[in-house]
């Protein structure tokens, strides 16, 4: 699996995981929801369970499901701020449209 994750959302999921030290890694995955159908999903990962999988990303847990890791794969994650506004943008090859607000993405 390859996911790779920029300096800047590296030091944003850092300062996640320092702030909950039982925390088994950052989850990473997709939900169906919004116009397209899928939204991503980044929050910290309680435990790591059956059908997860766990990446070394720069020294970094990242925990994908298994239902979730087609849809993620060579995804860049990265973290912009902009003005007073601050968020994980994700670059994912395997999306083929995305919803006017930016939300949801589609997959073929």
């Amino acid at each position: 699996m390859t996911i790779t994750i920029t300096p800047a959302a590296n030091e944003r999921m850092r300062h996640f995981l320092a702030g909950a030290p039982a925390a088994a890694g950052v989850r990473f995955g997709v939900k169906r929801t919004g116009c397209s159908g899928f939204a991503y999903v980044v929050d910290l990962a309680e435990s790591i369970g059956e059908g997860d999988q766990v990446v070394d990303v720069d020294g970094l847990p990242l925990i994908v499901n298994d239902k979730s890791l087609a849809l993620v794969e060579g995804t860049v994650i990265d973290f912009q701020r902009q003005g007073l506004n601050a968020s994980f943008v994700f670059h994912n090859p395997n999306a083929t449209g995305e919803c006017g607000c930016g939300e949801s993405f589609t997959v073929s």
